[in-house]
């Protein structure tokens, strides 16, 4: 499938604590191949990051281990 065509159709999830705040938010879509569609509902408009399931799977395990606190 079309990347184009596989991101418009996406099912897009956010975080339980974010879904309170819909206009405030990281959606996150699986894609294809392991990859990852990233969304900020506060631009819709703007086109997607895509990154691939290692990147993905590298950033989760990040913040699990708090590598991102600040």
């Amino acid at each position: 499938m079309d990347l184009t065509k596989e991101l418009e159709n996406a099912v897009r999830h956010k975080a339980t604590k974010s879904a309170s705040n819909q206009d405030d938010c990281l959606e996150v879509a699986p894609l294809s191949g392991g990859r990852v569609g990233l969304r900020d509902t506060e631009a819709p408009e703007k086109a997607p990051f895509v990154v691939s399931a290692g990147i993905w799977d590298a950033f989760v395990d990040g913040a699990k281990k708090g590598e991102f606190d600040f």
